[in-house]
């Protein structure tokens, strides 16, 4: 995976809404410099690096102030299909589940993401975007993004991009808002020894 010396800290702090033509552009940018962007997804706000870049993942773990594995969106049911290293009818049982709006822990090939966001065994959890700006995001950047809540570990999530920034700015890149958003967490399925197990409803 990549261990990009970007100077990171050279990038500066921005905050655009969503609607703003020049948001994807500069998300790209932030992320393509192993920065941190939060940004709006249907369900809350997330935090967003490179999936591929481990000096950004190990950043936003200390601004989590946890590591271990995390998510990642997706903006193609096909091409996620492609990283599973399951059975056709467990890919099959995959897509039902992404579909519906849940994430999915399944085995993957290697050299998907970085290690330090897989479990082990080598798995990963995905979710479908279904944000317009997070689908826009994915295809132009072209890349897995990491998705994982806006907040310190064992803190409650923050709904507000006001709170967001002043919690956070000195520590990301970039915030893009798009109001508040108050969603409901989406269903986590695991798939372990070709059985499915929900872990979180």
């Amino acid at each position: 995976m990549e261990n990009k010396s970007a100077a990171v800290s050279s990038l500066d702090y921005i905050r655009l809404h969503s609607s703003n033509p020049k948001s994807i552009h500069f998300a790209c940018n932030v992320l393509k410099n192993g920065g941190i962007i939060v940004y709006p997804t249907d369900t809350i706000y997330g935090f967003g690096c490179d999936a591929r870049n481990d000096k950004a993942i190990l950043n936003l773990n200390k601004i989590k102030r946890r590591s271990g594995p995390m998510s990642v969106l997706i903006d193609s049911i096909k091409n996620s299909k492609n990283w599973m290293k399951i059975s056709a009818r467990s890919k099959q049982e995959a897509e039902y589940r992404l579909k519906k709006g849940g994430t999915i822990i399944v085995p993957v090939r290697e050299n998907i993401v970085s290690n330090l966001i897989t479990g082990r065994p080598l798995t990963l959890g995905m979710r479908v975007a279904k944000n317009t700006f997070c689908k826009n995001l994915l295809k132009a950047y072209g890349k897995p993004i990491t998705s994982t809540s806006v907040n310190r570990s064992g803190s409650i999530p923050h709904v507000d991009p006001d709170e967001i920034e002043n919690e956070f700015k000195s520590e990301i890149n970039m915030l893009i808002e798009n109001n508040r958003i108050i969603g409901t967490a989406s269903k986590i399925f695991k798939l372990k020894n070709n059985k499915w197990t929900v872990i979180r409803k």
